[in-house]
């Protein structure tokens, strides 16, 4: 508001002088625009901004010291045309008098005529508002508005000026426009302003560089490096020009100006001496003493700051200095951050200036984050004053434990306690010692801290329910490591009566505990070989509610379902949860731990082998043995042996497969399906070097409890011309629903084999006829390649070829309508088998997808493409593209 008129302010009206108030000359310097330097460079979209100051009457550009408001409004006035009047402040004398001196000289300086009757302040102390009006009335009048530039308005500070300028700028109405650089918010009603759309605004958000503007300023420098170095560059300084400016002339004095820009320590910078003299020095030594301490933090708030300090005037101060562009950030919520160099050079000044307080300060700010429970930066800071108690002891009472082992920050986690040395001994301290010890399955370190940690609980008598239950946590991932039921059954019955005693926001908190719980029990049983039960416990796992702290234990879920649904011989139901658990580990975002992936794609590997798409098992397997963080738990284990002798047995390298078989994790308890699976490989090597009798006597194992195993056993027993056998182990096969076709169908060739060795041809082509129906919707090609020489006459006959054709073997229909000679011999029991590189090309190529666009996603030259194409068409004898989508889509491979 206009401030009111007193009677001690009587109106003067003096002639034009030289000096002001104080009798001193005009200083001109004041009223000369900036000079550019030659490095300056000018950003079209600030100045395109800055032109919108001539439809408003303020303009504020508003940011830190350096940001470059100066230079910006400095080159855009030397692009208007006149009058602009320029005026800069420093830090001697800003009384009204003095200040609307300075204000008429600077437009009497632009060109821009102010009658007499205006007059000059003659006190340096006072103006009167007979000047005030006479000015604003003169301006209003004016048919061109002047232009009036206020640099460094932060200076002026009394609310007098603040009251007179808006009462000149409301009564000049669209004769004046004024431009207002500052760092701190001006005392004027902005809100009213803004309101009406009478404001424009550029602040520090806009005055920051861009990655592309500050790769230019760099060039401008003399320094070129690539958009990603400059994008790094700004990110460290925030876009912040001086910043970039004087980090670019060091830059120029490096042997290798891209390596110091990444590297270059900012407090040993000339960055240090511009923020030290510029922000630093210019505030109160109380301040000075709060940005130091707050320096050791991320973020922080006015109590958090204050527990730093050991003082109660945080928020003022730090509004003062967010109020101030003094580097000082808001975050929302009173919470506050430094800017990053700030941050990095106020943390080498504390430790020159306070020498051995920083891990005093990291302390105190882990005791009150813990308090207020802000866990992840409790446990930095806990790390950072090397106070393992602390950090432990929160993570444990938290009831995190299990985020050493899942979610997305289960990576740095297990990095932060990978410094806790042998001296930290608390109760928490061995819990989280025993956890990153069994994560890295080593079960004899991992156990005696986990016996370590019990007995000190036993012997406190205080209420510790969340140490317990993660230590209930530990003995299942222990037991399961082990392959133990009995254990893991116990320590989940140990969890599920401390539940009751944790508070309930704890478990909510936290459902990874329980996840992870489930998983080892699933894990155990199936391992066990109760696979009724363990899906039971998986499926719950399953389906646990999403985020990322239940990703992992949801993927090994997934995945340990998907192996449930194989060994009972559903391939295509194995295939979609092991892809389910395939693609939710390959989502993107931070590395995680992809355990269930592992299992997934050892699954799909299996399943690939079935369906005789060798080239991609081994992929399959290749990929889990190279993904980090495997779990090496007998279940992982075994079905890793799996895929890899089903596979080294497809290529008939018996030996081998042998080898491979055997789970290379022991175990507690002895898992009767990795049994059988064991018991039929060797059993298989043994027929295949001519022993049957060592073959039958390695089948001892195999029961109809296994139904896969079983029918692959009665085959055997069946080459081996044990035929009484053979059917002694198809009978007792427990045929519930959960058999699936990969039984039947094997089921169906052992039968239908006898059948033709009995000479029943009739039998053996019905059974025949019936395995290839089931077959042909699970796409299981491996029982027919594997069956013999005894399967090619009935294959070559039309109702078995017709069943065949397209999946099994090539689509060559008989032609038995027109007379001529005999149809060709069928072809080889063979499926095309293409490499998961050309795979990928198909699928492609069937999105109608052309040679360029497929090599830009595969991230291949066109050449390439152009060879995977030529070799798909090779293998499925075709000429053309659509002829190559049809075809797969035929065999089922799209």
């Amino acid at each position: 508001m206009p401030a009111r008129a007193r009677a001690s302010e009587v109106p003067v009206v003096t002639p034009l002088s030289p000096t002001d108030p104080l009798g001193n000359p005009f200083l001109r310097t004041r009223f000369a625009l900036p000079a550019r330097p030659r490095t300056y460079l000018r950003r079209r979209r600030l100045a395109d901004h800055l032109d919108q100051a001539f439809k408003t009457p303020l303009t504020l550009l508003n940011g830190p010291a350096g940001a470059g408001k100066t230079l910006l409004a400095a080159e855009w006035a030397s692009r208007q045309s006149p009058p602009v009047a320029w005026l800069s402040f420093d830090g001697g004398d800003h009384r009204p008098g003095l200040f609307w001196a300075y204000v008429l000289q600077a437009l009497r300086a632009c060109g821009a005529p102010l009658s007499e009757a205006v007059g000059a302040p003659v006190n340096a102390s006072r103006v009167s508002r007979r000047l005030l009006s006479t000015l604003a009335s003169e301006l209003n009048e004016r048919e061109r508005p002047v232009l009036l530039v206020l640099d460094e308005y932060d200076r002026v500070a009394d609310t007098k000026i603040a009251e007179q300028v808006e009462f000149v700028l409301h009564h000049a109405g669209r004769g004046l426009r004024l431009v207002l650089i500052t760092r701190t918010e001006p005392l004027l009603p902005l809100h009213r302003y803004r309101a009406v759309g009478e404001l424009t605004e550029i602040r520090s958000a806009e005055l920051a560089f861009t990655p592309e503007e500050a790769a230019a300023l760099l060039e401008l420098h003399g320094v070129s490096v690539p958009i990603q170095a400059a994008r790094n560059l700004v990110d460290r300084t925030r876009g912040w020009a001086a910043g970039l400016s004087l980090s670019a002339l060091a830059a120029r004095e490096s042997s290798d100006p891209e390596l110091y820009l990444k590297e270059f320590e900012a407090d040993r910078s000339t960055v240090a001496d511009f923020l030290l003299a510029e922000v630093l020095k210019r505030q109160t030594r109380e301040t000075q003493d709060l940005l130091l301490r707050v320096s050791v933090l991320d973020r922080f708030c006015p109590d958090l700051a204050n527990a730093l300090t050991h003082r109660i005037d945080a928020e003022p101060l730090l509004a003062g200095l967010h109020r101030e562009n003094a580097f000082v950030e808001r975050l929302g919520h009173s919470w506050y951050q430094l800017h990053p160099l700030f941050r990095e050079i106020l943390r080498a000044h504390l430790r020159v200036r306070l020498p051995g307080l920083e891990p005093e300060l990291h302390r105190r700010a882990a005791r009150w984050l813990r308090r207020h429970g802000h866990l992840p930066e409790t446990l930095a800071h806990s790390a950072a004053a090397d106070d393992w108690d602390l950090a432990a002891g929160a993570l444990v009472d938290d009831l995190a434990i299990g985020r050493l082992f899942t979610g997305p920050n289960a990576h740095d986690l297990t990095q932060l306690f990978s410094h806790m040395g042998p001296e930290a001994r608390s109760p928490a301290t061995e819990l989280v010692r025993a956890a990153h010890d069994l994560a890295h399955h080593d079960l004899d370190h991992g156990l005696a801290s986990l016996r370590h940690a019990e007995q000190q609980l036993a012997d406190d008598d205080r209420d510790l329910a969340a140490a317990k239950l993660s230590c209930a946590l530990l003995e299942a991932l222990a037991a399961r490591l082990t392959g133990c039921p009995p254990e893991v059954e116990k320590a989940a019955e140990t969890a599920a009566e401390l539940r009751h005693e944790v508070p309930a926001h704890l478990l909510d908190k936290h459902p990874e505990l329980t996840a992870l719980l489930l998983t080892h029990v699933g894990s155990t049983l199936l391992w066990a070989g109760r696979f009724e039960d363990a899906r039971a416990v998986l499926n719950t796992v399953a389906g646990t509610p999403g985020g990322p702290s239940t990703e992992a234990p949801r993927e090994e879920a997934m995945g340990h379902l998907a192996l449930l649904d194989y060994l009972n011989g559903w391939p295509a139901r194995a295939e979609r949860k092991a892809l389910a658990a395939v693609s939710e580990a390959d989502r993107p975002g931070p590395p995680q731990p992809p355990t269930g992936s592992v299992i997934g794609r050892l699954v799909l590997a299996a399943v690939a082998v079935d369906r005789n798409e060798l080239d991609r098992a081994q992929a399959l397997i290749d990929q889990a043995a190279d993904l980090p963080f495997e779990a090496r738990d007998p279940v992982t284990a075994a079905g890793r042996s799996l895929a890899a002798a089903r596979l080294l047995m497809a290529r008939g390298k018996m030996r081998a497969a042998v080898e491979a078989v055997a789970p290379a994790v022991p175990a507690a308890v002895a898992s009767p399906w990795a049994a059988s699976q064991e018991a039929l490989v060797t059993s298989a090597a043994h027929l295949a070097e001519g022993r049957p009798d060592r073959a039958t006597e390695a089948l001892r194992a195999v029961s109809g409890e296994q139904p896969v195993c079983a029918v692959e056993a009665a085959s055997i027993q069946l080459a081996a011309r044990r035929t009484a056998a053979a059917f002694d182990l198809l009978d007792s096969i427990h045929t519930e629903e959960r058999t699936g076709p990969a039984v039947t169908v094997r089921a169906a060739l052992v039968r239908a084999r006898a059948a033709d060795a009995a000479g029943d041809t009739a039998t053996a082509r019905k059974l025949l006829a019936q395995a290839l129906l089931d077959a042909r919707r699970e796409r299981l090609r491996r029982p027919f390649l594997d069956a013999g020489a005894w399967i090619r006459p009935h294959m070559a006959t039309a109702p078995l070829h017709d069943l065949a054709a397209g999946w099994l073997t090539p689509a060559a229909p008989l032609h038995r309508e027109r007379p001529g000679p005999p149809p060709p011999p069928p072809a080889p029991l063979v499926v095309v088998e293409l490499s998961a590189r050309e795979h990928d090309v198909l699928e492609r190529v069937a999105r109608m997808m052309s040679t360029e666009e497929i090599a830009a996603d595969l991230c291949l030259s066109v050449n390439t493409v152009k060879t995977h194409l030529k070799s798909v068409y090779r293998k499925l004898a075709v000429n053309r593209r659509g002829e190559a989508v049809r075809r797969a889509r035929d065999l089922r491979m799209l």
